[in-house]
């Protein structure tokens, strides 16, 4: 039987995290989770992470109110990498007002950029800072 003992935070205090939608399949961010987000995600249901910008706990949508409902969790192989699948409350993950932080596709012969999806609320709006 394999060893069952979730992420290790001993490797690095922040390891990464990939959101999907768990009904569609869709990558919508990446992120960081020390232990103490990781244990809050778990307790709660909802998503948290450690923002490295801010230095503490983000819980996703304190303030835009978008919030992700953890639906499951998986951890790699080398036990320093989340997944979670989640329940995208308001339908945006992305803080500038995209459904994914992934809204940007490179021509990977061109090297142009092109912006895919569309915007579903206003960051000046929500984001009042």
């Amino acid at each position: 039987m394999l060893e069952t003992t979730g992420p290790d935070f001993t490797k690095s205090e922040l390891i990464p995290v990939i959101a999907q939608d768990e009904a569609t399949g869709d990558v919508l961010m990446l992120a960081y989770m020390n232990a103490e987000a990781y244990a809050e995600t778990l307790k709660t249901g909802r998503v948290c992470y450690f923002s490295r910008s801010r230095q503490r706990l983000w819980r996703k949508g304190e303030e835009s109110g978008n919030v992700q409902e953890l639906k499951a969790i998986f951890y790699d192989c080398d036990a320093d990498t989340l997944l979670v699948k989640v329940h995208q409350i308001g339908g945006a993950a992305c803080h500038e007002g995209f459904k994914s932080c992934f809204f940007r596709q490179i021509d990977p012969k061109t090297g142009a950029v092109t912006v895919i999806g569309e915007r579903l609320f206003d960051p000046k709006a929500v984001y009042k800072k």
